[in-house]
């Protein structure tokens, strides 16, 4: 009877041919800035679109808490969403209590305790991006993240063409995204953070209409779901790496104590942060979920 080759042998084959792959990256891309056309374009398209006069310069402090925020709640979510997915049958059960302000004709439903966790940090996740939408329009910080002309794409090639010969977009993050940039964090913010929401509403326990389950079938919707989820962690990847290998310093400083200088206090503040979502991972247990969801509800194992 042949044996199930181990995951791990894929893993030793699948490195050094990804390592193989970058490489040939690098230097087709850096073949390709040696070309006279290449260098006439990087001159007519640096890679960045000119913002208009009345654009905003810097980070105001209300972006760098709401960036924290963010994060610690899409921790949660991609956690408790594939426990959802990996956990098989769940150990604790929730049951809304049908009383006080919230109360609904019909008996509440009964649903796993990853599944009340899942829906409760996704309310908090659309609080803090209801707040962050209001803001960033109100602000008009919208501008840095939404293209406002068509050389985006251009620039944006551009942009990719730096990268990928290792030799960076030369932009001040402060004040103004290369155009690669703009386009990540616009798909980030206005397509794919709005698309994780209307599929969770839909998988949710709330939607249980027939007429619905017709018109929005719920595989699909799952199969979008996780793909959602799978851009939020690969963008999450890309854009962790490049914070640290194009200024960590700087970066970290501009992302989480909204100052401009190259000094440690976004650091230290990044790492405090790290500590935090540290401990509550660890925390997160069975027997904290149940004396929280308890508030709400009751909690039983079967």
């Amino acid at each position: 009877m042949p044996q199930a080759r181990s995951p791990w042998i894929k893993l030793i084959w699948a490195i050094p041919l990804a390592i193989i792959l970058l490489a040939a990256v690098v230097l087709a891309a850096q073949g390709i800035r040696d070309l006279p056309v290449a260098q006439a374009f990087l001159v007519d398209y640096p890679g960045a679109s000119t913002l208009p006069d009345w654009a905003p310069v810097g980070f105001p402090a209300w972006l760098a808490w709401q960036h924290g925020l963010n994060v610690f709640f899409l921790l949660f979510i991609v956690r408790s969403g594939w426990q959802i997915r990996s956990a098989g049958r769940p150990s604790l059960f929730w049951t809304r209590s049908n009383t006080g302000l919230l109360r609904t004709k019909h008996a509440p439903r009964r649903m796993g305790i990853n599944v009340w966790l899942h829906l409760v940090v996704d309310a908090l996740w659309v609080l803090n991006g209801v707040a962050f939408y209001v803001l960033l329009f109100v602000t008009g910080q919208w501008v840095r993240i939404v293209p406002v002309s068509w050389d985006i794409i251009p620039n944006a090639l551009s942009a990719a063409l730096q990268y990928a010969s290792l030799d960076w977009p030369v932009t001040d993050g402060w004040v103004n995204y290369n155009a690669l940039q703009t386009l990540s964090y616009f798909s980030i913010v206005f397509v794919a953070a709005p698309l994780a929401l209307a599929t969770g509403i839909r998988l949710s326990p709330l939607c249980t209409s027939r007429r619905l389950g017709l018109l929005i079938p719920l595989r699909p919707t799952r199969v979008v779901h996780v793909g959602v989820m799978i851009f939020f962690l690969a963008f999450t990847v890309i854009h962790v790496t490049l914070v640290f290998a194009t200024g960590a310093l700087r970066n970290l400083n501009h992302m989480y104590a909204a100052q401009s200088d190259d000094g440690w206090t976004g650091f230290w503040i990044f790492a405090a942060s790290l500590i935090v979502m540290l401990v509550a991972w660890v925390a997160a247990g069975p027997r904290l979920l149940r004396a929280i969801a308890s508030l709400g509800g009751t909690v039983t194992t079967r």
